[in-house]
């Protein structure tokens, strides 16, 4: 247990609300459904800005924590297998990105690694609704050359709107 990890989460409790407004969550929301018009995935958006303290005092990761919230928001629960949870801890300044397995197969973990990196630039910029919808966009073309739509209309399974933890 680091003191210094534990001050910067109990510091870090509001930031969610503040780096992603209501008005930037709406953004991200519109480039969530455009691109899954173009791709058989379903996207989900998550942002926290602290880890509860019990979390933080068993030393949970952010990649640990990221496969939580995987399965608390059922992003796995897609008839194809084919959810994806681009999961941010402000605190401690993490970019996580968990795909279902039925992607995970498909697409090498150097291509989220590039989106990490690209959006982690981007957040150090102070462009965070800016930064959240290039990676948006850059995990839905990666979608759409892996798991492109037919043309058929393709369900919702997972709400758009990016969720505050």
């Amino acid at each position: 247990m680091s003191l210094a990890r534990i001050a910067r989460h109990l510091v870090s409790e509001g930031a969610a609300r503040r780096r992603f407004p209501d008005r930037a969550l709406d953004v991200i929301q519109r480039a969530i459904a455009v691109g899954e018009a173009w791709h058989k995935g379903q996207v989900c958006f998550a942002i926290e800005g602290a880890l509860p303290l019990r979390e933080l005092l068993r030393a949970r990761s952010a990649r640990a924590r990221a496969h939580e919230v995987f399965a608390h928001l059922r992003v796995w629960d897609t008839e194809h297998n084919s959810g994806v949870l681009i999961y941010l801890l402000i605190a401690d300044h993490a970019i996580e990105i968990v795909a279902d397995r039925g992607i995970a197969a498909r697409v090498p973990e150097a291509e989220w690694q590039a989106v990490c990196a690209q959006l982690r630039e981007r957040f150090g910029a102070g462009e965070f609704e800016s930064g959240a919808v290039a990676a948006v966009e850059a995990v839905s073309d990666i979608l759409a050359r892996h798991f492109p739509t037919d043309g058929t209309p393709v369900d919702n399974e997972l709400p758009d709107r990016p969720v505050r933890l």
